[in-house]
């Protein structure tokens, strides 16, 4: 028995499922967690001693690698002046005036400790602002743990939601109105009915928690319209795009220019962090300039600071890195669609950038409904053969895959070289 075995069968005594967060417990693929012991440039190392190539990139903040340079030193150098001060730092208004510089939209913003708490931020901001209670969400995008987020997909878009976990009382997500991920006519029709109710619709503007789906061509403009034509709010929910898929985001990669957007991930390199921010007319509304109460001990955390300050900067300072993306995305995605095409196989690559996903499936994944039609049975075939060769993925069907600029072309090619043994017995 492995490390990682023995330190599992003792935290399924201790924690629920034996995990911090569920998808980590390896429960869809039927196997044992790595517990990870050590991470640099695109490789994990677990408790056993071995190396993993890492596509996951601690869920998506690791643009630039495990234990960047300039990162670690910029975290070391506030650790050394102090952990938390529970007060105002210098380090809070420089990472507004970067996010600032690089998306001029979120002209203010306030910053949580997390992805959850920073949309169920926006929304209470959303709804103090506009003095309306419902929310459009899309089956398929996750917005964190909030009650109101809670909502079962697959539930008809023109009724209220039904919550999707224990403990979600009904009246929490009554106000949550759902409609299908690249349906326009069904936000349509939500809007006919209930135009002058809804507060403001949210989306992940690249689907990357059912894997990844992209936004279809006219979608997002449209919800733009239909947002500003009935006075309520566009909310992005870039947890996962926020400068990831270029310098300013889902807002600039697509055009269209969001009332309130939410952060978390790569704003913190590493480090708990998320934040929300938008037009100065609406952000006004949250205390203690307005009624719109929020509040958080480690907000603004100045180690957290540090670290995103760094890995942005970096960004910031260094656009190639996102030409590199491109480059290393199109190389694995586009290289697995190719030796697919040739096998003729029922699968289907999704991807955007350096986010992509692989599913079994024969049909366009398109929103939640046609990516609940791949074979999870298979997946986990696959990531058992992935996992084995030294490859890291998500151990689920329904997430992405995230490529990150230590990545090299070498690392690519041996992961289309492990992928190319697997479909030969698939």
């Amino acid at each position: 028995m492995g490390r990682s075995e023995e330190l599992f069968q003792e935290a399924v005594t201790l924690m629920p499922g034996g995990v911090n967060s569920p998808v980590r417990a390896f429960g869809s693929v039927g196997m044992t967690p790595r517990f990870i012991a050590s991470a640099e440039g695109a490789y994990l190392t677990d408790v056993d001693g071995k190396r993993y190539l890492d596509y996951v990139g601690s869920w998506g903040p690791m643009i630039l690698g495990h234990a960047h340079p300039v990162v670690l030193e910029k975290v070391a150098e506030a650790c050394r002046k102090g952990l938390s001060f529970g007060a105002a730092t210098e380090a809070e208004v420089d990472m507004a005036r970067l996010i600032h510089q690089m998306v001029p939209s979120v002209e203010m913003m306030r910053m949580v400790n997390s992805g959850t708490e920073a949309v169920m931020s926006a929304i209470r901001a959303a709804r103090g602002f506009t003095g309306r209670d419902k929310i459009v969400k899309f089956e398929g995008c996750y917005h964190g743990h909030t009650d109101a987020m809670l909502v079962k997909a697959g539930s008809g878009v023109m009724t209220a939601g039904v919550p999707d976990s224990s403990g979600v009382p009904k009246g929490a997500t009554q106000d949550t109105l759902l409609a299908a991920y690249n349906d326009l006519a069904g936000v349509e029709q939500l809007f006919d009915k209930y135009g002058k109710e809804i507060a403001a619709v949210i989306l992940e503007p690249v689907g990357a928690n059912m894997g990844v789906v992209l936004p279809e061509k006219g979608f997002l403009e449209r919800l733009r319209r239909l947002c500003t034509d009935n006075g309520s709010l566009l909310i992005f929910d870039e947890v996962i795009t926020g400068f990831r898929l270029a310098r300013g985001g889902a807002q600039e990669y697509f055009g269209i220019t969001a009332d309130l957007v939410t952060y978390g991930k790569i704003i913190g390199g590493g480090m708990p962090v998320g934040a929300y921010g938008g037009r100065r007319e609406i952000m006004e509304v949250v205390s203690p300039v307005g009624s719109v109460y929020q509040a958080g001990t480690l907000s603004g955390n100045p180690v957290a600071m540090a670290a995103g300050l760094a890995q942005l900067g970096y960004l910031n300072e260094h656009p190639e890195v996102y030409a590199r993306l491109e480059e290393l995305g199109e190389r694995l995605f586009g290289g697995m669609e190719e030796m697919l095409e040739e096998r003729k196989l029922p699968f289907r690559v999704n991807h955007i950038g350096s986010l992509g996903s692989l599913f079994f499936t024969s049909e366009p994944v398109r929103d939640y409904t046609s990516a609940k039609t791949a074979d999870t049975a298979l997946f986990k075939e696959y990531f058992r053969h992935m996992l084995e060769a030294g490859i890291y993925l998500a151990p689920s069907q329904f997430e992405a895959i995230f490529l990150s600029a230590a990545h090299t072309d070498e690392n690519i090619d041996f992961t289309l070289d492990v992928i190319r043994d697997f479909l030969k017995s698939a």
